[in-house]
């Protein structure tokens, strides 16, 4: 692995922690109480305040502000942290908050996801794994989002909101509720679900079998017009023979805010 590289420019605090063949660009601020981990690529004019700690073999292309205290009122300077994992993408102009001390302090970032540019991540929020935010996509604070997430451009959710695994939001969909997983939310500022993410799911090797049963169960949710205590009846019976239907169910039954119907 390449040698610990720090641009002349740049300022790293002694108490932060590089692993190896870490690269630091210039006019970059690396603040006390940072870890970073080996081959992460770090560009020009960022700043990363602690607690933080970050993986492997990520890259900020530049001007991102991660680790930032949160944006929340209530915030008092308790010690609170920002966790990322290995392998995601921060494009330009990212910023990534820290947690707060009554939202459970930590903010979570999974790995091999692609955060495009101009993109936020409140305090408090949990990204999973493999998702793709693109630009402009602006979580609130304490927004959980699942593994194989897509959120399209100038999107967001509403804070306190779940976004389950493999559901896709539109361009500009603004999301008030909860999401279940495999939902597709529309390209509207209402944000209403249009359907199952079918050729994500294709793409991910879902057999026709399996989208078909997750198809049945967002037409028992969606289109049957039942009232959703009735829905998640039929639900159950469905889960029988679909773990898939069966995750969806479990999020329903888990629900943080309204399920967005």
């Amino acid at each position: 692995m390449a040698e610990t590289s720090i641009h002349p420019s740049a300022h790293v605090d002694p108490s932060a922690q590089l692993g190896e063949g870490v690269s630091i660009g210039a006019f970059t601020l690396v603040g006390a109480d940072v870890q970073i981990g080996d081959g992460t690529r770090i560009g020009a004019h960022c700043t990363i305040d602690g607690p933080t700690r970050i993986g492997r073999d990520n890259r900020f292309v530049g001007h991102c502000a991660i680790g930032g205290d949160p944006q929340d009122k209530k915030y008092a300077g308790e010690r609170t942290e920002l966790v990322i994992g290995d392998r995601n993408v921060f494009r330009e102009f990212i910023t990534v908050n820290r947690g707060t001390g009554g939202g459970g302090g930590i903010t979570r970032i999974g790995d091999d996801n692609w955060l495009l540019a101009y993109t936020h991540v409140a305090h408090d929020c949990v990204v999973g794994n493999n998702c793709v935010f693109s630009n402009n996509t602006t979580l609130a604070g304490h927004v959980h989002v699942g593994d194989w997430v897509i959120i399209s451009g100038f999107s967001g959710a509403h804070q306190f909101c779940r976004i389950g695994a493999h559901a896709f939001l539109g361009m500009g969909a603004l999301t008030n509720g909860d999401v279940p997983p495999f939902t597709m939310v529309g390209s509207d500022s209402l944000g209403r679900p249009r359907g199952i993410n079918s050729e994500g799911l294709k793409r991910r090797g879902f057999d026709a079998e399996r989208i078909a049963a997750i198809k049945r169960a967002y037409r028992t949710l969606y289109v049957a017009g039942l009232p959703l205590a009735e829905a998640k009846q039929q639900l159950a019976e469905q889960a029988r023979s679909s773990e898939d239907v069966k995750e969806m169910l479990e999020f329903i039954d888990h629900a943080g805010r309204p399920l967005l119907r």
